[in-house]
């Protein structure tokens, strides 16, 4: 397995979090335009939300602990992307990173997170998030399924089952 040096992977988590900001800074500037606009019918709206809790709304108005937790996350996720240098490692690290990232510049900068993907999926009204969020999501997803399914711990044999 070829292994990917750190540098390779600042110029995606960098972009990751550029798209993050550029799309923020968009929405934010076109505030009464995005208050909620329809995009697909009943389905997608872009609608500006300052979002000063954490994932749903939780922990509202807890800034600088909201501030503190992900500085540690981010921490634990770099001291955890240079011990383990396989693409199927680093790639989930690196949207854990750039949406941690993205959602802490917003709060450390604004004193809240700005949302603005507003879906209605089969008519339930699904909470309002960002690019960030979903680095974060499918970043975990990716890491879950790595951990669970795909690493395997250096210096444990492991059996093949017999049929």
């Amino acid at each position: 397995m070829k292994k990917w040096t750190w540098t390779f992977w600042l110029l995606p988590i960098a972009v990751l979090i550029a798209l993050d900001q550029a799309a923020k800074v968009y929405i934010s500037a076109n505030r009464t335009v995005y208050s909620e606009r329809e995009v697909i019918p009943g389905f997608f709206y872009l609608t500006y939300l300052e979002n000063r809790g954490a994932a749903f709304s939780i922990m509202q108005d807890m800034r600088w602990v909201l501030v503190a937790v992900t500085l540690i996350a981010l921490i634990v996720m770099v001291r955890f992307f240079v011990k383990f240098s396989e693409f199927r490692a680093r790639l989930p690290l690196s949207l854990l990173l750039a949406g941690a990232a993205g959602n802490l510049i917003d709060r450390v900068r604004q004193g809240f997170v700005v949302d603005f993907l507003h879906f209605y999926p089969f008519g339930y009204d699904f909470p309002v998030f960002n690019f960030a969020d979903i680095c974060v999501d499918v970043g975990a997803v990716f890491l879950a399924v790595w951990l669970l399914f795909l690493y395997h711990e250096p210096g444990v044999v492991q059996h093949e089952k017999k049929e």
